[in-house]
């Protein structure tokens, strides 16, 4: 009930921005639903028409190579969309005097749409479909021949809507991805760091001290000059990040710190890295 739910929010916001966002402005999208709007753009046909229409004819291609549950929610989220589309087409849609705005709030609703959908393990891609067929025949990687047919669709826009809408369709979708990514991990984002110092055990202090946090140790060995060394592996809150970093450089300038982007963490000690 709960994954039906997210798709039916995910699927509504989708559809509004792209019928009251999208289509008033000429801004395209990837995927199926792309592809959809570029022929909405050359001929004129909706898309509550042609993206089940297209979704069916790359089922028929795919459909061996997609796990079942995977099959049925799409296609459920897929007439969802359409239906969507169909309500709210030209309801209230106006063409926006900046465009580069319709853009970045079409990303931003897109974003948070997608999120819900791939919580709830369903897609309105499509493009994936064929990137399986291609994986399971052709062994190419999955998640870069969906990124490349995707691109494909982008590019044909050109032809039809022309470079400058283009460039706005990939505004959208760089803002969509951003956001989705948001919605997937969470806001409260969290940083990684790999720590080696000679002075580990009084950053380690330090960290526990100033911050109210923990560290892992492991030891590893530079292969340069064959010395052990202990490293501290700590995951912070990002507002958290500069005054670890700060309090690191007090105890020892030259410590050598990477630092990692964090999708989810759970578990553990909430405020660093405790396993």
């Amino acid at each position: 009930m709960k994954n039906t739910i997210y798709i039916m929010i995910g699927t509504l916001l989708f559809a509004l921005a792209v019928t009251q966002l999208g289509m008033p402005n000429s801004i395209a999208e990837g995927g199926i639903v792309g592809i959809a709007l570029l022929i909405y753009y050359g001929m004129g046909l909706s898309p509550s028409i042609s993206t089940p229409i297209i979704f069916v004819l790359l089922l028929s291609i795919g459909v061996r190579y997609l796990p079942r549950h995977m099959v049925y929610k799409t296609i459920f989220n897929v007439v969802l969309f359409s239906f969507f589309i169909w309500v709210f087409e030209g309801m209230f849609a106006q063409p926006m005097e900046d465009t580069l705005l319709a853009a970045i709030f079409a990303g931003i609703i897109t974003g948070i749409g997608f999120g819900f959908i791939y919580q709830a393990g369903s897609s309105v891609g499509g493009t994936s479909i064929l990137a399986r067929v291609f994986n399971q025949q052709l062994g190419w990687d999955l998640t870069g021949t969906t990124l490349a047919l995707d691109a494909v669709v982008v590019i044909a826009g050109i032809f039809i809507i022309g470079p400058v809408y283009t460039m706005y369709t990939l505004v959208t979708l760089y803002i969509g991805k951003v956001v989705t990514d948001f919605v997937l991990g969470g806001f409260d984002s969290k940083k990684a760091l790999n720590i080696v110092s000679p002075y580990s055990e009084d950053i380690s202090k330090r960290i526990t001290h100033d911050l109210a946090s923990s560290a892992t140790v492991f030891y590893g060995e530079g292969e340069y000059m064959k010395e052990q060394r202990r490293v501290l592996y700590i995951v912070i809150h990002t507002h958290k990040l500069l005054q670890l970093k700060r309090v690191i450089k007090e105890v020892d300038p030259d410590a050598f710190i990477v630092v990692h982007n964090v999708k989810d963490v759970s578990g553990g000690f909430i405020s660093g890295a405790s396993f």
